[in-house]
């Protein structure tokens, strides 16, 4: 286990949570900002990127458990992303449809957030947005961020436009 909070435990995600994962990166709803569910090797790419991202930085997207059920619900975590011409460390998050708009997504970020400060003692961290994904600049701003910039991001051969939010260590 990484993080604890009251409802939830983030632990690095392991192979054997593909089936798990696909719930939600294979739902056409959750995934419109990403511009669409992703096929199973797409699934597996994303898979093997974490597992990258703990073995090189000692962190990546972690596994959120719901301590009640012990379910596997969703995604929370930093990883290191590009930004115009940096590299920022982000909180992001991904949740199965069935466990939005139950505050788990913002209490998840909370903890990593924490974890950015608190044990990396990085200056400041992140979360970017594509600017129509409007539940997620909620939960970064309960997580105590705001906006800063603005980018477009090519994937998939769309221009989308994000929103950079970001707190900083006190």
């Amino acid at each position: 286990m990484i993080l604890e909070t009251k409802r939830l435990y983030l632990r690095e995600i392991t192979q054997s949570a593909y089936e798990d994962l696909s719930k939600i990166l294979q739902d056409e709803e959750t995934m419109y900002a990403y511009e669409g569910a992703f096929s199973d090797q797409e699934v597996q790419e994303w898979l093997d990127r974490q597992i990258e991202r703990y073995k090189k930085w000692g962190f990546g997207l972690w596994a959120v458990i719901q301590k009640e059920t012990d379910e596997f619900i969703g995604q929370c975590g930093l990883t290191m992303q590009p930004w115009k011409d940096q590299e920022v460390l982000e909180i992001g998050y991904l949740f199965r449809r069935t466990h939005w708009h139950k505050g788990y997504a913002a209490e998840a970020a909370k903890a990593c957030k924490k974890y950015a400060f608190e044990t990396l003692k990085a200056p400041g961290v992140c979360s970017i947005i594509r600017s129509t994904n409007i539940p997620s600049q909620k939960v970064a701003l309960r997580n105590g961020m705001h906006p800063a910039d603005h980018w477009i991001k090519h994937y998939k051969g769309i221009s989308m436009p994000h929103d950079r939010y970001i707190a900083t260590r006190k």
